[in-house]
């Protein structure tokens, strides 16, 4: 019936109390779109959407009276697009239908370097019964419109970029490597304790959490997944981030923090395989190499050639970056997506597992009360909880990112690196009003073991 009383099944968790106290401002909503749960949808906008009609008027005020095609033009205006979900029907929990929404948002960078929503239409076609809300409009109006964005990030969040795109791709790419590579193999060396516990917590998934029955599949509509979006480029973050015009927006802590490790992983992984692929041609004749990607590419990504995951290596710059990448989404990746989902996800109306009221189609008739209406009902909220809290619990056997006992001890010493990097990011992070510590090796687990 209020707030308060989510308050008392509420348990404090680092940054989740900083979510408790913020979840209502503008900042932090586009803070979240950074460095939250969920920095892959967030993209440049280069030209408004033909289906997202926001005009000069509606935004005037966000813009502290500056010129909309001009803050686009000098790349200041930014977009999230949930069109993935259009159509999609969310399911029915407790006998009651739940709602999911489809929604766009628009988003400025001020001058302060603080990026805000300006505008949010709640479903792909415009029309009368689906108005573009503004901060100019309601409290209640405007803030659960964020309700609805934040709702379908969530979606977004757990079944593409947690679950498909870190936990799925790492069994793929483990199960070639048992089934490829024999244990004197230089790759099964590279890559074996990178695979660690994730066959296993996969099969804990498929039974507790995405079987028929489970906890995610009750609330969220497990069937919406699709490799069509997983492509070879947005797996490898310096594509990525170019591809979404994300190279100098400011704060964007993933950005910064992620890069620098890509950058570390790159490296040694071209030292160590220049031990033992010395040109071109040695890469083209081990067979066993070549019947490993071959297995990810058919049966890991259906042989979509439009994925752009190679069918077989020619070259040792090739098999460096694909392998850079590998390292990096089952350690760095997945640590990005997975650490902090009790930080931001504790506090249910910041990050609400599910939707138990329509998109409103007017505007002027929210209140609190429809708010506490269209949030889960209690149980669905605590089941929501306590997954979240248990994929953030760091268990005795963490094995960080550069505790591994596989590497060469010639290159040892390329990955004390690590701990310098470590030291940088907690020397950042005092002057931060909210740390971001997601990527500290420290906190980058090896595997995807959780």
């Amino acid at each position: 019936k209020s707030l308060d009383e989510l308050s008392h099944i509420f348990n404090k968790h680092k940054t989740d109390v900083y979510a408790k106290l913020n979840w209502k401002e503008d900042e932090f909503f586009g803070y979240q779109l950074l460095n939250g749960l969920n920095p892959m949808m967030i993209h440049r906008c280069s030209k408004l959407p033909e289906n997202f009609p926001v005009t000069e008027d509606m935004v005037k005020a966000s813009l502290f009276g500056k010129n909309l095609e001009a803050e686009i033009q000098k790349g200041n205006i930014f977009l999230v697009d949930y069109k993935r979900l259009h159509g999609v029907t969310a399911n029915v929990i407790h006998g009651k239908q739940h709602f999911l929404a489809a929604p766009l948002c628009l988003l400025y960078v001020t001058p302060e370097d603080k990026l805000i929503p300006i505008a949010i239409q709640l479903k792909q076609e415009p029309g009368e019964d689906n108005p573009i809300f503004l901060p100019t409009d309601s409290e209640y109006d405007w803030l659960l419109a964020k309700i609805f964005v934040r709702s379908a990030d969530f979606a977004e969040h757990e079944l593409n970029f947690h679950l498909l795109r870190t936990h799925l791709l790492a069994e793929v790419f483990a199960v070639s490597t048992l089934r490829n590579l024999p244990m004197v193999h230089p790759l099964y060396k590279l890559l074996i304790s990178h695979f660690r516990y994730t066959l296993q917590i996969n099969t804990l998934a498929r039974q507790t959490l995405v079987s028929e029955n489970g906890v995610i599949t009750e609330v969220l509509p497990i069937p919406f997944l699709s490799v069509a979006s997983l492509t070879y480029s947005s797996l490898c973050m310096p594509e990525d981030i170019i591809a979404r015009g994300l190279e100098s927006i400011p704060n964007f802590f993933y950005r910064e923090d992620g890069l620098k490790l890509w950058a570390i992983v790159h490296r040694f992984v071209q030292k160590m395989i220049g031990h033992y692929y010395t040109c071109d041609s040695d890469v083209q004749k081990d067979c066993e190499l070549q019947n490993w990607i071959k297995d990810i590419f058919f049966h890991g990504f259906l042989a979509e050639t439009s994925t752009g995951i190679p069918q077989s290596f020619s070259s040792v710059t090739e098999l460096v970056k694909f392998l850079t990448m590998v390292i990096f989404t089952v350690s760095v990746q997945h640590a990005a997506v997975s650490n902090g989902q009790f930080d931001f996800g504790g506090w249910m109306p910041n990050f609400p597992i599910s939707l138990q009221q329509p998109p409103p189609t007017t505007k002027g008739q929210c209140t609190e009360s429809t708010m506490l209406k269209t949030f889960p009902d209690i149980s669905t909220t605590v089941h929501g909880m306590a997954v979240l809290y248990l994929l953030s619990t760091i268990f005795y056997d963490f094995k960080t990112f550069h505790n591994n006992p596989n590497r060469i001890v010639s290159l040892v010493d390329h990955f004390n690196v690590l701990k310098k990097f470590n030291f940088e990011i907690q020397g950042r992070n005092v002057s931060l009003p909210l740390s971001y510590t997601y990527l500290n090796p420290n906190n980058v687990e090896n595997s995807v073991a959780l």
